[in-house]
């Protein structure tokens, strides 16, 4: 399966929801959404990112696709951007952390140019949003329904990057 097979599932909530929202007046109501969307973020980017890591694995080695399978299993929302550098990409090698390196400051510094947005501050809210959701039990009150889709469809580009390093 490829990575991006993953986000569909996320996609397919926030296409419903949008016809659901479309129709709330109330900007609080609809505020509510802020947490759901963000769960179901980092989920889909969980497992797009396991999928990158194990499918690279399986493609050097079958013994180190099993090892990588075992590995990655227990990643268990693990994804902030400083453990995927430091505990999964670097690992890997100087070369592929370099490679990272340049690909995301490539597609940051595009992206910014072309939709005033950084790709890492989206990446990072939506992990932000759904901790607080999901362990605080708390909804942000400064983000919208329509920005936490907005980072999480902008924080795959991230996840993009990662697979664009993690090819031989």
């Amino acid at each position: 399966m490829a990575y991006s097979d993953h986000f569909k599932l996320a996609d397919d909530m926030i296409l419903h929801l949008d016809s659901v929202i479309a129709g709330i007046t109330d900007p609080f109501i609809s505020s509510r959404y802020v947490g759901f969307i963000s769960v179901a973020a980092v989920t889909v980017y969980e497992l797009a990112i396991k999928e990158i890591f194990i499918d690279f694995a399986e493609n050097k080695n079958k013994v180190f696709g099993i090892y990588a399978r075992s590995h990655f299993g227990r990643i268990n929302g693990r994804i902030k951007k400083q453990i995927i550098e430091e505990e999964y990409v670097k690992r890997f090698g100087d070369k592929y952390f370099r490679k990272y390196k340049t690909n995301l400051q490539k597609e940051e510094t595009a992206y910014l140019r072309s939709h005033r947005v950084s790709i890492v501050s989206s990446y990072n809210n939506i992990i932000t949003w759904r901790n607080e959701f999901a362990h605080d039990g708390t909804i942000p009150t400064t983000v919208t329904y329509s920005e936490v889709v907005k980072s999480y469809h902008t924080g795959k580009k991230l996840i993009d990057c990662i697979a664009m390093t993690m090819k031989r």
